[in-house]
Protein backbone atom coordinates (compact mmCIF):
# COMPACT_ATOMS: atom_id res chain seq x y z
CA UNK A 1 0.00 0.00 0.00
CA UNK A 2 1.26 3.68 -0.88
CA UNK A 3 1.11 6.25 1.24
CA UNK A 4 1.31 10.16 -0.20
CA UNK A 5 3.86 12.38 1.17
CA UNK A 6 0.33 14.28 2.70
CA UNK A 7 -0.90 11.36 4.24
CA UNK A 8 2.65 10.89 6.00
CA UNK A 9 3.10 13.76 7.55
CA UNK A 10 -1.15 14.10 8.28
CA UNK A 11 -0.50 10.99 10.10
CA UNK A 12 2.98 11.60 12.20
CA UNK A 13 1.10 14.91 12.89
CA UNK A 14 -1.87 13.89 14.31
CA UNK A 15 0.01 11.38 16.17
CA UNK A 16 2.05 13.55 18.10
CA UNK A 17 -0.64 15.99 18.85
CA UNK A 18 -2.47 12.99 20.21
CA UNK A 19 0.35 12.33 22.60
CA UNK A 20 0.86 15.97 23.31
CA UNK A 21 -2.93 15.88 24.50
CA UNK A 22 -2.43 12.73 26.63
CA UNK A 23 0.98 14.15 27.81
CA UNK A 24 -1.47 17.86 28.90
CA UNK A 25 -3.63 14.59 30.69
CA UNK A 26 -1.12 13.37 32.48
CA UNK A 27 0.22 16.64 33.68
CA UNK A 28 -3.21 17.85 35.07
CA UNK A 29 -3.93 14.73 37.14
CA UNK A 30 0.05 15.19 38.24
CA UNK A 31 -0.74 18.62 39.22
CA UNK A 32 -4.44 18.52 40.61
CA UNK A 33 -3.78 15.44 42.30
CA UNK A 34 -7.38 14.38 40.71
CA UNK A 35 -7.10 11.07 38.26
CA UNK A 36 -10.66 11.27 37.69
CA UNK A 37 -11.75 14.88 36.65
CA UNK A 38 -14.68 13.96 34.51
CA UNK A 39 -16.56 10.55 33.38
CA UNK A 40 -14.50 10.21 30.23
CA UNK A 41 -11.50 9.63 32.14
CA UNK A 42 -13.38 5.85 33.50
CA UNK A 43 -16.88 5.96 33.07
CA UNK A 44 -17.00 2.95 35.18
CA UNK A 45 -14.97 4.18 38.20
CA UNK A 46 -17.40 7.94 37.87
CA UNK A 47 -20.28 5.55 38.61
CA UNK A 48 -18.68 4.00 41.36
CA UNK A 49 -17.57 7.69 43.03
CA UNK A 50 -21.00 8.44 42.65
CA UNK A 51 -22.04 6.14 44.68
CA UNK A 52 -19.54 6.55 47.14
CA UNK A 53 -19.84 10.58 47.10
CA UNK A 54 -23.60 9.28 47.98
CA UNK A 55 -22.58 7.36 50.64
CA UNK A 56 -20.50 9.76 52.36
CA UNK A 57 -23.11 12.62 52.42
CA UNK A 58 -25.33 9.87 54.26
CA UNK A 59 -22.93 8.60 56.65
CA UNK A 60 -21.91 12.49 57.23
CA UNK A 61 -25.58 12.88 58.11
CA UNK A 62 -25.92 9.98 60.11
CA UNK A 63 -22.94 10.95 62.28
CA UNK A 64 -24.61 14.25 62.73
CA UNK A 65 -27.95 12.74 63.92
CA UNK A 66 -26.26 10.30 66.02
CA UNK A 67 -24.44 13.35 67.96
CA UNK A 68 -27.74 15.50 68.44
CA UNK A 69 -29.40 12.41 69.79
CA UNK A 70 -26.56 11.24 72.32
CA UNK A 71 -26.48 15.02 73.20
CA UNK A 72 -30.40 15.04 74.24
CA UNK A 73 -30.07 11.85 75.38
CA UNK A 74 -27.01 12.88 78.02
CA UNK A 75 -28.88 15.86 79.01
CA UNK A 76 -32.53 13.67 79.61
CA UNK A 77 -30.13 11.09 81.45
CA UNK A 78 -28.51 13.92 83.77
CA UNK A 79 -32.32 15.57 84.31
CA UNK A 80 -33.21 12.19 85.38
CA UNK A 81 -30.43 11.58 88.10
CA UNK A 82 -32.10 15.16 89.25
CA UNK A 83 -35.35 13.61 89.42
CA UNK A 84 -34.98 10.99 91.04
CA UNK A 85 -33.11 12.75 93.62
CA UNK A 86 -36.20 15.68 94.07
CA UNK A 87 -38.58 12.35 94.12
CA UNK A 88 -36.31 10.96 96.99
CA UNK A 89 -36.53 14.15 99.11
CA UNK A 90 -40.37 14.51 98.56
CA UNK A 91 -40.55 10.49 100.02
CA UNK A 92 -38.06 11.51 102.83
CA UNK A 93 -40.43 14.23 103.65
CA UNK A 94 -43.32 12.43 103.66
CA UNK A 95 -41.78 9.72 106.32
CA UNK A 96 -41.14 12.36 108.62
CA UNK A 97 -45.04 13.16 107.92
CA UNK A 98 -46.32 10.26 109.32
CA UNK A 99 -43.95 10.57 112.76
CA UNK A 100 -47.40 11.05 115.57
CA UNK A 101 -45.17 13.66 117.65
CA UNK A 102 -45.74 16.28 114.91
CA UNK A 103 -48.23 19.18 115.22
CA UNK A 104 -50.66 20.69 113.04
CA UNK A 105 -47.94 23.40 112.29
CA UNK A 106 -44.98 21.30 111.86
CA UNK A 107 -47.01 19.37 109.67
CA UNK A 108 -47.94 22.64 107.83
CA UNK A 109 -43.89 23.31 107.51
CA UNK A 110 -43.29 19.77 105.71
CA UNK A 111 -46.02 20.96 103.39
CA UNK A 112 -44.50 24.49 102.58
CA UNK A 113 -41.16 22.21 101.63
CA UNK A 114 -43.58 19.50 99.23
CA UNK A 115 -44.65 23.01 97.58
CA UNK A 116 -41.03 23.70 97.24
CA UNK A 117 -39.93 20.58 95.52
CA UNK A 118 -43.28 20.58 93.40
CA UNK A 119 -41.62 23.78 91.75
CA UNK A 120 -38.22 22.31 91.62
CA UNK A 121 -39.77 18.89 89.85
CA UNK A 122 -41.49 21.09 87.58
CA UNK A 123 -38.36 23.19 86.49
CA UNK A 124 -36.54 19.89 86.01
CA UNK A 125 -39.74 19.31 83.74
CA UNK A 126 -39.23 22.00 81.69
CA UNK A 127 -36.13 20.94 81.41
CA UNK A 128 -34.38 22.22 77.73
CA UNK A 129 -31.80 20.11 75.41
CA UNK A 130 -28.72 21.67 73.90
CA UNK A 131 -30.57 22.62 71.02
CA UNK A 132 -33.02 24.70 73.11
CA UNK A 133 -36.05 22.23 72.53
CA UNK A 134 -37.97 21.06 75.59
CA UNK A 135 -36.58 17.57 76.52
CA UNK A 136 -40.60 16.26 77.90
CA UNK A 137 -42.82 18.08 75.36
CA UNK A 138 -42.98 15.26 72.77
CA UNK A 139 -43.73 16.75 69.33
CA UNK A 140 -44.27 20.44 70.51
CA UNK A 141 -40.51 20.87 71.68
CA UNK A 142 -40.58 24.56 71.34
CA UNK A 143 -43.77 25.14 73.91
CA UNK A 144 -43.18 24.23 77.80
CA UNK A 145 -45.10 21.65 78.57
CA UNK A 146 -45.43 22.04 81.92
CA UNK A 147 -47.25 25.14 83.74
CA UNK A 148 -49.88 26.18 86.62
CA UNK A 149 -53.37 26.29 85.61
CA UNK A 150 -56.09 28.31 86.86
CA UNK A 151 -56.43 25.85 89.55
CA UNK A 152 -53.68 25.95 91.39
CA UNK A 153 -52.44 22.52 89.47
CA UNK A 154 -49.75 21.63 86.86
CA UNK A 155 -50.78 20.95 83.83
CA UNK A 156 -49.08 19.11 80.80
CA UNK A 157 -49.64 20.53 76.98
CA UNK A 158 -47.52 18.43 75.39
CA UNK A 159 -48.30 15.99 73.41
CA UNK A 160 -47.42 12.01 73.63
CA UNK A 161 -45.01 11.58 70.52
CA UNK A 162 -41.86 10.57 70.18
CA UNK A 163 -39.42 12.27 68.44
CA UNK A 164 -37.38 9.23 66.42
CA UNK A 165 -34.59 10.49 64.74
CA UNK A 166 -32.83 8.47 62.07
CA UNK A 167 -29.27 7.29 62.75
CA UNK A 168 -28.43 4.73 60.39
CA UNK A 169 -29.83 2.51 56.93
CA UNK A 170 -32.42 0.54 59.47
CA UNK A 171 -32.39 2.87 62.51
CA UNK A 172 -34.77 5.12 64.26
CA UNK A 173 -33.71 6.22 68.23
CA UNK A 174 -36.13 8.29 70.24
CA UNK A 175 -34.16 11.45 71.05
CA UNK A 176 -36.23 12.06 74.15
CA UNK A 177 -39.31 10.96 76.29
CA UNK A 178 -42.48 12.85 76.71
CA UNK A 179 -43.79 14.75 79.42
CA UNK A 180 -46.79 11.79 79.91
CA UNK A 181 -44.62 8.49 79.88
CA UNK A 182 -41.85 10.24 82.84
CA UNK A 183 -44.31 12.46 85.09
CA UNK A 184 -47.83 11.25 84.21
CA UNK A 185 -47.51 7.48 83.96
CA UNK A 186 -46.11 3.69 86.05
CA UNK A 187 -43.96 1.18 84.71
CA UNK A 188 -45.09 -1.83 82.53
CA UNK A 189 -43.96 -3.84 86.00
CA UNK A 190 -42.60 -3.50 89.16
CA UNK A 191 -45.68 -1.50 90.69
CA UNK A 192 -47.92 -1.93 93.12
CA UNK A 193 -51.37 -1.69 93.98
CA UNK A 194 -52.87 1.76 96.02
CA UNK A 195 -54.40 1.92 98.67
CA UNK A 196 -56.98 4.76 100.14
CA UNK A 197 -59.27 5.27 102.58
CA UNK A 198 -62.63 7.06 102.08
CA UNK A 199 -62.07 10.58 103.40
CA UNK A 200 -65.56 10.28 104.85
CA UNK A 201 -64.95 7.61 106.88
CA UNK A 202 -65.87 8.72 110.64
CA UNK A 203 -63.94 5.79 112.39
CA UNK A 204 -59.94 5.37 113.24
CA UNK A 205 -58.97 2.74 110.87
CA UNK A 206 -55.87 3.07 108.83
CA UNK A 207 -54.89 1.14 105.83
CA UNK A 208 -51.35 0.03 105.18
CA UNK A 209 -49.22 -0.88 102.24
CA UNK A 210 -50.26 -3.74 99.70
CA UNK A 211 -48.03 -6.96 99.69
CA UNK A 212 -47.99 -9.12 96.52
CA UNK A 213 -48.35 -12.69 97.38
CA UNK A 214 -48.79 -14.16 93.77
CA UNK A 215 -48.05 -12.03 90.99
CA UNK A 216 -48.96 -14.17 88.43
CA UNK A 217 -52.79 -14.16 90.00
CA UNK A 218 -54.41 -12.08 87.09
CA UNK A 219 -57.26 -10.79 89.66
CA UNK A 220 -54.27 -8.31 90.93
CA UNK A 221 -55.07 -5.94 87.82
CA UNK A 222 -59.02 -5.82 89.57
CA UNK A 223 -60.01 -2.83 91.79
CA UNK A 224 -61.01 -3.61 95.61
CA UNK A 225 -63.92 -2.24 97.51
CA UNK A 226 -63.43 -3.43 101.63
CA UNK A 227 -66.38 -2.26 103.83
CA UNK A 228 -67.16 -2.32 107.14
CA UNK A 229 -70.44 -2.82 108.93
CA UNK A 230 -71.63 -4.39 112.40
CA UNK A 231 -71.11 -2.36 116.16
CA UNK A 232 -67.62 -2.98 118.19
CA UNK A 233 -66.85 -5.64 119.21
CA UNK A 234 -68.25 -7.68 116.15
CA UNK A 235 -67.15 -5.44 113.41
CA UNK A 236 -66.37 -7.47 110.23
CA UNK A 237 -65.75 -6.83 106.46
CA UNK A 238 -66.82 -7.97 103.43
CA UNK A 239 -64.42 -7.43 100.24
CA UNK A 240 -65.90 -6.44 96.59
CA UNK A 241 -64.23 -6.89 93.04
CA UNK A 242 -65.27 -3.97 91.85
CA UNK A 243 -63.67 -5.62 88.42
CA UNK A 244 -66.21 -8.48 88.44
CA UNK A 245 -68.87 -7.10 90.74
CA UNK A 246 -68.78 -9.78 93.47
CA UNK A 247 -69.02 -9.33 96.97
CA UNK A 248 -67.22 -11.39 99.47
CA UNK A 249 -69.01 -13.36 102.68
CA UNK A 250 -68.89 -10.57 105.57
CA UNK A 251 -65.59 -11.87 108.11
CA UNK A 252 -64.71 -10.56 110.91
CA UNK A 253 -62.79 -7.92 111.69
CA UNK A 254 -58.93 -7.73 113.08
CA UNK A 255 -56.89 -5.18 113.52
CA UNK A 256 -53.41 -6.08 111.53
CA UNK A 257 -54.95 -9.34 110.47
CA UNK A 258 -53.90 -9.60 106.58
CA UNK A 259 -56.99 -9.10 104.15
CA UNK A 260 -57.12 -11.20 100.84
CA UNK A 261 -57.11 -9.40 97.49
CA UNK A 262 -57.38 -12.30 95.02
CA UNK A 263 -52.58 -12.33 94.83
CA UNK A 264 -52.77 -9.32 97.26
CA UNK A 265 -52.90 -8.50 100.21
CA UNK A 266 -53.43 -5.95 102.77
CA UNK A 267 -53.68 -5.13 106.40
CA UNK A 268 -56.35 -2.51 108.26
CA UNK A 269 -55.49 -1.45 112.14
CA UNK A 270 -57.09 0.44 114.18
CA UNK A 271 -61.07 0.89 114.98
CA UNK A 272 -62.82 1.50 111.87
CA UNK A 273 -66.84 2.48 112.04
CA UNK A 274 -69.41 0.84 110.01
CA UNK A 275 -70.25 2.54 107.20
CA UNK A 276 -66.30 2.96 106.37
CA UNK A 277 -64.66 2.07 103.25
CA UNK A 278 -61.33 1.57 101.47
CA UNK A 279 -60.04 0.61 98.37
CA UNK A 280 -56.93 -1.05 96.67
CA UNK A 281 -56.74 0.36 92.81
CA UNK A 282 -53.73 -1.18 90.74
CA UNK A 283 -51.22 1.18 89.77
CA UNK A 284 -52.64 2.53 86.20
CA UNK A 285 -55.72 3.40 87.18
CA UNK A 286 -55.01 4.86 90.72
CA UNK A 287 -54.05 8.23 89.46
CA UNK A 288 -50.31 8.71 88.29
CA UNK A 289 -49.84 12.47 87.93
CA UNK A 290 -46.93 12.99 90.41
CA UNK A 291 -47.73 16.35 90.44
CA UNK A 292 -51.36 15.96 91.44
CA UNK A 293 -49.94 13.23 93.89
CA UNK A 294 -48.01 15.67 95.50
CA UNK A 295 -50.87 18.35 95.58
CA UNK A 296 -53.00 16.05 97.41
CA UNK A 297 -50.74 15.26 100.23
CA UNK A 298 -49.92 19.04 100.73
CA UNK A 299 -53.56 19.00 101.10
CA UNK A 300 -53.97 16.28 103.32
CA UNK A 301 -50.53 17.84 105.82
CA UNK A 302 -52.70 21.52 105.64
CA UNK A 303 -55.76 19.78 107.09
CA UNK A 304 -56.17 20.37 110.77
CA UNK A 305 -56.07 16.99 112.86
CA UNK A 306 -58.37 17.58 115.87
CA UNK A 307 -59.83 14.07 115.89
CA UNK A 308 -58.92 10.39 115.68
CA UNK A 309 -60.98 10.05 112.32
CA UNK A 310 -58.78 13.21 110.58
CA UNK A 311 -55.23 11.65 111.93
CA UNK A 312 -56.75 8.40 110.14
CA UNK A 313 -57.30 9.80 107.45
CA UNK A 314 -54.41 11.83 107.56
CA UNK A 315 -52.69 8.19 108.11
CA UNK A 316 -54.47 6.99 105.06
CA UNK A 317 -53.34 10.26 102.71
CA UNK A 318 -50.04 9.85 103.57
CA UNK A 319 -50.04 5.65 102.65
CA UNK A 320 -51.70 6.43 99.06
CA UNK A 321 -49.39 9.28 98.60
CA UNK A 322 -46.25 6.96 99.47
CA UNK A 323 -47.73 4.05 97.47
CA UNK A 324 -48.12 6.34 94.28
CA UNK A 325 -45.10 8.03 95.19
CA UNK A 326 -42.70 4.72 94.94
CA UNK A 327 -44.60 3.85 91.24
CA UNK A 328 -43.16 7.21 90.00
CA UNK A 329 -39.62 6.29 91.30
CA UNK A 330 -39.98 2.88 89.57
CA UNK A 331 -41.05 4.65 86.83
CA UNK A 332 -38.64 7.10 86.28
CA UNK A 333 -35.62 4.69 87.09
CA UNK A 334 -37.72 2.43 84.28
CA UNK A 335 -37.38 5.73 81.52
CA UNK A 336 -34.04 6.43 83.09
CA UNK A 337 -32.44 2.77 81.69
CA UNK A 338 -34.14 3.09 78.76
CA UNK A 339 -32.45 5.90 77.63
CA UNK A 340 -28.96 4.68 79.21
CA UNK A 341 -29.66 1.69 76.71
CA UNK A 342 -30.36 3.85 73.88
CA UNK A 343 -27.34 6.07 75.00
CA UNK A 344 -24.80 2.89 74.65
CA UNK A 345 -26.80 2.19 71.07
CA UNK A 346 -25.70 5.18 69.95
CA UNK A 347 -22.15 5.05 70.77
CA UNK A 348 -22.01 1.66 69.29
CA UNK A 349 -23.58 3.25 66.32
CA UNK A 350 -20.91 6.03 66.04
CA UNK A 351 -17.81 3.88 65.82
CA UNK A 352 -19.31 1.69 63.23
CA UNK A 353 -20.23 5.13 61.68
CA UNK A 354 -16.68 6.35 61.59
CA UNK A 355 -15.41 3.02 60.61
CA UNK A 356 -17.75 3.16 57.36
CA UNK A 357 -16.74 6.63 56.96
CA UNK A 358 -13.17 6.09 57.07
CA UNK A 359 -13.23 3.13 54.58
CA UNK A 360 -15.86 5.05 52.29
CA UNK A 361 -12.99 7.90 52.18
CA UNK A 362 -10.18 5.45 51.59
CA UNK A 363 -12.01 4.19 48.42
CA UNK A 364 -12.85 6.87 47.10
CA UNK A 365 -9.70 8.31 47.36
CA UNK A 366 -8.19 5.35 45.98
CA UNK A 367 -10.61 5.97 42.69
CA UNK A 368 -9.70 9.53 42.54
CA UNK A 369 -6.71 10.49 43.50
CA UNK A 370 -3.94 10.14 41.56
CA UNK A 371 -0.96 7.59 42.39
CA UNK A 372 2.19 10.45 42.12
CA UNK A 373 4.58 7.31 41.47
CA UNK A 374 3.38 5.74 38.74
CA UNK A 375 1.64 9.01 36.89
CA UNK A 376 5.22 10.44 37.05
CA UNK A 377 6.45 7.34 35.61
CA UNK A 378 4.05 7.02 32.93
CA UNK A 379 4.18 10.71 32.08
CA UNK A 380 8.27 10.28 31.95
CA UNK A 381 7.89 7.33 29.55
CA UNK A 382 5.45 9.32 27.53
CA UNK A 383 7.32 11.94 27.49
CA UNK A 384 10.26 9.70 26.38
CA UNK A 385 8.09 8.06 23.05
CA UNK A 386 6.84 11.69 21.96
CA UNK A 387 10.61 13.13 21.62
CA UNK A 388 11.31 9.91 19.89
CA UNK A 389 8.99 10.01 17.29
CA UNK A 390 9.25 14.28 16.99
CA UNK A 391 13.62 13.26 16.18
CA UNK A 392 12.30 10.33 14.15
CA UNK A 393 9.91 12.42 11.75
CA UNK A 394 12.32 15.19 11.71
CA UNK A 395 15.06 12.79 10.40
CA UNK A 396 12.60 10.80 7.66
CA UNK A 397 11.40 14.35 6.69
CA UNK A 398 14.57 15.45 5.55
CA UNK A 399 15.14 12.25 3.57
CA UNK A 400 14.99 13.40 -0.37
CA UNK A 401 15.33 10.96 -3.85
CA UNK A 402 17.48 14.13 -4.86
CA UNK A 403 20.09 14.18 -1.97
CA UNK A 404 21.13 10.84 -3.72
CA UNK A 405 20.87 11.44 -7.62
CA UNK A 406 23.59 14.06 -7.27
CA UNK A 407 26.15 10.80 -6.07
Amino acid sequence: MRMSTSDYFSLNVSTMMDQQSLLGQMYQRIASGISLSTPSDDPLGAAQAVQLSMQGAALAQYSNNQNTVLSSLQTEDTTLSSVSNVLQNINTLLVRAGDGSLNDGNRSAIATELQGLRNQLMTLANATDPQGNFLFAGFKTTAQPFAIDASGAVAYSGDTGSRDVQVSDTRQIASSDNGVRVFNGVAAVGTTSIPAGNPANTGSGTIGGVSTNNAADPSNAHGYLITFSGTAPAITYSVTDQTTGVTGTPQPYTASAGITLGGQSVTITGDPAAGDSFTVTPATQAGTDVFANIDDVVKALQSPTGSPAAVANLTNALSTGMGKLKNTMNNVVTVQASVGGREQEIMALQAVTQTSTLQNKSTLADLTTTNLTAAISQYSLAQFSLQAAQQGFMKIQGMSLFDYMGN
